[in-house]
């Protein structure tokens, strides 16, 4: 296994910003998002689990009724390495991911994980 840089909190924190609503807290990256109720978080968290596992990469999740917040920190290391900002991407590119204007496929109607 190559060696992993970990991050330190002013290079963190630079990182973060090609990160919309990502912060650093508590030595985690983390993101809370918000979803239209109860079973759209369970299929987030679902949606999630399968990508960290997919990566060999698992977060921690915090679910209430209508949000799911996703912590990361690469725990072998104890810090945030390339692995926590690549999952973090994947996690934001996935379930941020709706149908463009003019698609054939018409989009949930409601209002959608943001």
């Amino acid at each position: 296994m190559r060696e992993e840089k970990v991050y330190t909190e002013p290079e963190i924190l630079e990182k973060l910003k090609d990160y919309p609503g990502w912060e650093l807290k508590d030595g985690w990256i983390r993101r809370t998002y918000r979803t239209p109720g109860w079973a759209h978080t369970l299929m987030l968290a679902n949606t999630i689990g399968f990508l960290a596992d997919a990566a060999y990469h698992h977060p921690d999740l915090v679910l209430g009724y209508a949000q799911l917040t996703v912590k990361l920190q690469t725990h072998r290391v104890r810090g945030i390495t390339d692995h926590d900002f690549e999952l973090a991407r994947r996690i934001d590119e996935v379930v941020l991911w709706k149908p463009p204007p003019g698609s054939v496929l018409e989009g949930y109607p409601k209002k959608w994980i943001e």
